[in-house]
């Protein structure tokens, strides 16, 4: 794929950031990370101080998976939609938590497996992994086009600050496919659990893992091949937004497994783009341990939260507020 090079963040507002800090009346390091969170920040908006966040924003990607079908979830299959709802109605965690963090939250359905139509959707449910692929080449192709086209409607209406989220029965066993296969490592040391499933579901899903797994192993070189193997139109579209949120130079709050496998492809995609992107909090989910150690970055907070929706990235938006008011208003020694 074509992609342009990834801008890395501006080193000259990072280092007048780290300077600033060394100017204030506060013993060295003694705000540590909040000085870190601010520092990040001023590099990727090129400004030091930089400025408050005025649109922060969540997308929430929404997508059914065919592996559902073999009960890698306490959720049937085909239900998520009714979870959208829920979304629609600010009703969700992460929607709580957006009206007290001054985040707006978006939802678009990519495959949810529903007979209400939506332009945007790309099939009605990505295939079962296990058997099949997820997306003909032509729907994995829409797909990343469609994450771009998110990230550049965002950007382009004001939004300073993106948090790509997730909502889809079953997510979570592509996406630990994906983590399992582009760092070697097998099945039952990346499988969670999920939506709360019990010992017999676990195994479930550590079969359809292994069995997806060996699907995608001849693809591990090829990104967008792997997505389309064993990841979903979901995943795919989030692979996009996390590639062009970075082309064009806006900072990302990753958080979740489904987000942090799509994150881990769009860095393959585009080298660099990781530099524009903040780990918001640990997840108990195994496969994201993998994450942050590829990738390179540490969390933030560490919630326990296991929701992909955005909850756990929602609840750092104030911190990062908080840095911002500390660079620019701590008095100089």
């Amino acid at each position: 794929m074509d992609l342009p090079a990834v801008t890395a963040p501006d080193v000259d507002a990072r280092r007048a950031a780290v300077a600033r800090h060394a100017e204030m009346d506060v013993p060295d390091g003694a705000l540590g990370r909040l000085a870190e969170l601010g520092v990040w920040l001023a590099a990727a908006q090129g400004v030091c101080p930089p400025h408050p966040l005025a649109r922060p924003r969540v997308v929430v990607v929404a997508g059914d998976h065919g592996i559902a079908e073999a009960g890698v979830s306490v959720h049937a299959a085909g239900t998520t939609a009714e979870q959208v709802t829920a979304f629609r109605e600010h009703t969700a965690p992460v929607g709580v938590l957006a009206a007290v963090a001054g985040v707006s939250v978006r939802v678009v359905d990519v495959a949810l497996d529903s007979d209400t139509p939506d332009e945007r959707r790309i099939r009605r449910g990505s295939g079962r992994i296990d058997r099949e692929d997820a997306l003909t080449g032509d729907e994995a192709d829409r797909a990343f086009a469609l994450g771009r086209a998110l990230a550049d409607e965002e950007v382009d209406a004001g939004a300073d600050l993106l948090v790509p989220a997730s909502i889809g029965v079953g997510a979570t066993t592509p996406a630990a496919t994906l983590v399992a296969a582009l760092t070697n490592t097998e099945p039952v040391a990346v499988i969670g659990r999920g939506s709360g499933i019990d010992d017999a579901g676990w195994m479930r899903k550590a079969a359809a893992g292994r069995d997806a797994l060996r699907r995608a192993r001849p693809h591990v070189r090829d990104p967008l091949a792997l997505l389309r193997v064993v990841g979903g139109a979901d995943l795919t579209a989030l692979a996009g937004f996390c590639v062009q949120a970075a082309l064009r130079r806006t900072p990302v709050l990753l958080d979740g497994v489904v987000v942090g496998a799509a994150a881990l492809l769009a860095e393959e995609l585009a080298k660099g783009a990781r530099d524009w992107w903040l780990y918001a909090q640990r997840s108990p989910d195994p496969a994201m341990a993998l994450v942050e150690e590829h990738l390179d970055l540490s969390p933030v907070l560490d919630l326990g939260v296991r929701l992909g929706d955005g909850t756990g990235a929602v609840a750092a938006v104030p911190l990062l507020q908080m840095a911002v008011s500390l660079m620019a208003e701590t008095g100089d020694r």
